[in-house]
């Protein structure tokens, strides 16, 4: 009897010892208090978030500025000249150094800030500043040459691994004459890892049936309003089209969050360099791609979208301040991505 009476003793103490353990796990599981406060006593991992995943506010001001100071036809040589006095005086302004790049029927405009990478390729960022006859081109394409130079103001400045590289095209009204010129110079494109061209992004309508879309166009119409901007890519240098799917997901430093909003993003990767779809070779990015260099075309979709088209009315009245200011950003954030990085933006081919 006093086995059992051991045994029966030993059991109840084991009991005990597993009941008191038990409570103590069923006591600090529940709690919120531990979860809550990890990222309390692990701070630092989130300013090196904040660096990366951030991109500097655009603004609304200067990019109306820009447009209203380019309120004239820019079709007559004089007029050109103008217009390239404007943007070379903007751009010394915010410490960049342009040069003019003379060609047999025009002028491009060229600025360059060294990366601290030798090795990284340089991002392009571009548009063309002429306009067709009779039009002041607030959207054609002074909304493009705008961003140009809001680029150029956040992001001069500021060191990365990539070259970032700005050129303003002339001609491009007559059959793409600049950027046709610009990628003649082939050395150039030997350190150039992709362009991102803007022609149009000024533009939204918000009327049902509003939006047209080319024939043949590879993908499914997300609206019939125009409310979105597109990115037209060549399926050669997907990564170039990520940066702009990203864009959206980048936190900005708007302290205004109203400012911050940004329009639905349409990624168009294009195969066989157009050759399908010539509707995608109507702008400054198609001389690259046959050139075998990334581009993007970033557009609010041009006549597709805008009864002011190549008119008169294509004035700066005419531009949606709030869908503008979202293009801007998005284009800011997308280059400025692209810029942090230094790996090769080639589309691998699968193995």
């Amino acid at each position: 009897m006093k086995k059992w009476i051991w045994l029966m003793l030993l059991l109840l103490v084991a009991v005990a010892v597993v009941g008191s353990r038990g409570s103590t796990f069923l006591e600090q599981h529940p709690s919120p208090a531990i979860v809550e406060r990890i990222p309390v006593e692990t701070p630092q991992p989130q300013p090196e978030s904040q660096e990366v995943d951030s991109a500097p506010q655009v603004s609304t001001d200067k990019l109306l500025t820009h447009i209203q100071k380019l309120n004239f036809q820019r079709y007559t040589t004089k007029e050109r000249s103008l217009t390239r006095t404007y943007i070379t005086t903007e751009l010394r302004k915010f410490g960049w150094k342009p040069k003019l790049e003379k060609f047999s029927e025009g002028v491009n405009i060229f600025a360059e800030r060294l990366g601290t990478d030798k090795a990284a390729k340089a991002i392009l960022v571009a548009a063309h500043y002429d306009t067709v006859a009779l039009s002041p081109g607030a959207d054609d394409n002074a909304s493009g040459v705008a961003v140009v130079l809001e680029v150029a103001r956040l992001l001069g400045s500021h060191p990365t691994p990539r070259t970032l590289q700005l050129a303003f095209f002339d001609q491009e009204e007559t059959g793409l004459l600049g950027s046709q010129a610009f990628v003649s110079k082939t050395a150039r494109l030997q350190n150039l890892g992709g362009a991102i061209v803007m022609d149009m992004v000024g533009y939204a309508c918000y009327t049902p049936g509003c939006q047209k879309y080319p024939a043949g166009l590879p993908v499914t119409p997300p609206s019939d309003k125009g409310d979105f901007l597109a990115v037209v890519g060549d399926t050669e240098h997907l990564s170039l089209l990520n940066a702009f799917q990203s864009s959206q997901m980048l936190r900005s430093t708007a302290l205004n969050k109203q400012e911050s909003n940004l329009p639905a993003v349409l990624t168009l990767p294009i195969p066989f360099k157009g050759l399908l779809t010539p509707d995608t070779l109507r702008s400054d990015h198609a001389p690259f791609w046959y050139q075998g260099v990334g581009a993007v075309l970033v557009t609010d979709t041009a006549n597709l979208r805008t009864p002011h088209y190549h008119q008169p009315s294509d004035v700066p009245a005419t531009i949606e301040r709030s869908f503008f200011t979202g293009a801007a950003q998005i284009v800011v954030n997308a280059t400025s991505a692209l810029l942090q990085k230094n790996e090769v933006l080639e589309t691998q081919p699968p193995s």
